[in-house]
């Protein structure tokens, strides 16, 4: 009785030690778990580079950034989780671009920006546009604030 305990007790060890190191010799039908996991969770992306001395790269932080979208119909086709681009394009008066002139240059801002929320749009500003929120990171976020200041800002769907 006490060698059967033993043995239960140190199956158990070994069992909790190989679950908690995430050992592959697993038994039987887990270890084709262990892949059929794999290949649900679709293409395995590498580890990120490690930088000197074996240390991990900072993860980005996200912030919340509010930007005005210059045309509000656009916006209504948002939802949250919606990737995005966001161009912006030198704000140009109406009627000034005369024939044979190109419109003005547009220039990307933020790449696959996800929406964090979209506002209910109850009134619409003065220049038709749209508030969105976007989760980006701090360097986008200025890059966004300093385009609205001197530009009209659109989104593509990614």
């Amino acid at each position: 009785m006490k060698r059967r305990r033993a043995t239960a007790a140190g199956l158990a060890v070994t069992a909790a030690a190989l679950a908690a190191t995430g050992a592959g010799g697993a038994v039987g039908g887990v270890a084709g778990a262990d892949t059929r996991a794999e290949a649900a969770a679709g293409a395995l992306t590498s580890a990120p580079p490690l930088r000197r001395h074996g240390a991990l790269p900072r993860p980005v932080r996200m912030v919340s950034a509010p930007v005005r979208i210059a045309d509000a119909a656009t916006v209504r086709l948002l939802r949250r989780g919606d990737r995005v681009d966001v161009i912006a394009s030198a704000a140009q008066p109406p009627g000034t671009a005369g024939i044979g002139e190109s419109g003005p240059e547009a220039r990307v801002v933020a790449s696959g920006a996800r929406v964090a929320d979209v506002p209910r749009v109850t009134e619409i500003s003065a220049d038709g546009g749209a508030l969105i929120v976007l989760s980006v990171s701090r360097a986008t976020a200025t890059a966004l604030a300093g385009a609205s200041a001197t530009s009209r800002l659109a989104v593509t769907l990614c």
